[in-house]
């Protein structure tokens, strides 16, 4: 083998992109020495994303003080890039890690927009939001009011709206947005592919991870399925069943709705700018990995992009936990080793180091030997 790339995600609780990266590297700079061994560390518009963007284009992290999900002062990082572009995830601000336990009713999106602001006042005009992670299933609204949005009832009562009070807002005034939105431009990496409400929509599909019980996630649902009608009544816009809409528990739908977003799939996003296909010619093998693997990993995450940019290149991901079908790795030609394998989950994830320089050892002797 003359030259493989090492691509891995977070493995989300255990390592860093960056720290499988290294790795796996490891792994393979000792089996094959004389090889060409390229480290790009992946996130997919989720949790890591800032940091991934920030290592391969150059730049900086700098932190604010906004309001978590559940309204406490907490600390959020953002990046900026050497060439000027703010680069925020959600999850820094209004993620499910940044609460007091889960709030799936009343979790908000306003650190977000707080966050959004920040990066405003440094005169950054250019952003990448990344939109995996959240606690939240309040369409952005909870954003839009930190930016100046306006939110009212059917008495004329101005309020922040929730998930649980999206059912409410009979008009939304946006003659007070901050300015300088409409003089900036919003990239949004999304993860997800769901639309903004419905069976595959935001509050069914996400909603119980958020927390939410069978009866409020129909409440959820009916929520965003309001707020975009609103939407639609008001300003003529239908952004409910683009895809990605429902990302974030709907903060796709609000980036495009308040902020003119584009929405584009967060992987392809980092790719392009860790020149991947450049980065592509003459490699032997594509080495990814990720935490748990599953069907959603070959619709819109990580592992997806990978698989759509590697051409004939093959790939093996190593994985702690895989739960995709059989079949559904077979007709990727995917190659997949878990570090579980042989050994309980939390095991795997208490040792994560040693598990995966164990598993990718195997993987790589004899290589292409896939469990699957």
């Amino acid at each position: 083998m003359n030259k493989v790339i090492v691509a891995p995600d977070s493995f989300k609780g255990t390592l860093s992109a960056g720290q499988a990266a290294d790795l796996i590297a490891a792994e393979v700079a000792a089996r094959y020495p004389n090889c060409t061994v390229v480290k790009l560390p992946l996130a997919d518009g989720g949790e890591g994303s800032a940091e991934t963007i920030i290592a391969a284009s150059g730049g900086r992290i700098m932190e604010a003080q906004v309001l978590s999900p559940d309204e406490r002062q907490i600390t959020a990082g953002f990046g900026v890039t050497a060439s000027g572009q703010a680069v925020l995830e959600v999850a820094a601000s209004s993620g499910i890690t940044q609460q007091a336990g889960l709030h799936p009713m009343t979790s908000s999106t306003f650190g977000f927009g707080q966050l959004i602001l920040h990066a405003l006042e440094l005169d950054l005009r250019d952003f990448f939001l990344c939109l995996g992670g959240s606690a939240t299933t309040d369409a952005g609204c909870g954003m839009a009011a930190a930016l100046g949005a306006t939110f009212l009832d059917e008495n004329g009562t101005s309020f922040i709206p929730c998930g649980a009070t999206l059912q409410q807002v009979a008009r939304i005034d946006m003659s007070s947005l901050d300015q300088r939105v409409q003089g900036s431009n919003f990239t949004v990496m999304c993860d997800v592919e769901n639309p903004l409400y419905g069976p595959c929509g935001a509050a069914c599909v996400y909603g119980p991870q958020k927390g939410a019980n069978p009866t409020q996630v129909r409440a959820l649902d009916r929520g965003l399925r309001h707020i975009a009608e609103v939407f639609l009544q008001m300003f003529g816009h239908d952004y409910a069943c683009v895809p990605g809409a429902g990302a974030a528990g709907g903060l796709g739908f609000g980036c495009q709705a308040f902020l003119n977003a584009r929405l584009e799939s967060g992987i392809d996003a980092i790719l392009e700018l860790c020149d991947f296909k450049k980065h592509l010619e003459g490699a032997d093998l594509i080495i990814t990995g990720e935490g748990q693997l599953d069907d959603q990993s070959l619709s819109g995450k990580a592992l997806s992009g990978i698989l759509r940019a590697a051409g004939n290149v093959p790939v093996i991901s190593i994985c702690g936990i895989c739960d995709a079908p059989t079949s559904l790795l077979r007709e990727h030609h995917l190659i997949v080793f878990e570090t579980s394998k042989g050994i309980s989950a939390k095991e795997s994830m208490e040792h994560p180091e040693e598990h995966l320089s164990r598993t990718t050892a195997k993987a790589l002797s004899p290589l292409m030997v896939s469990p699957f």
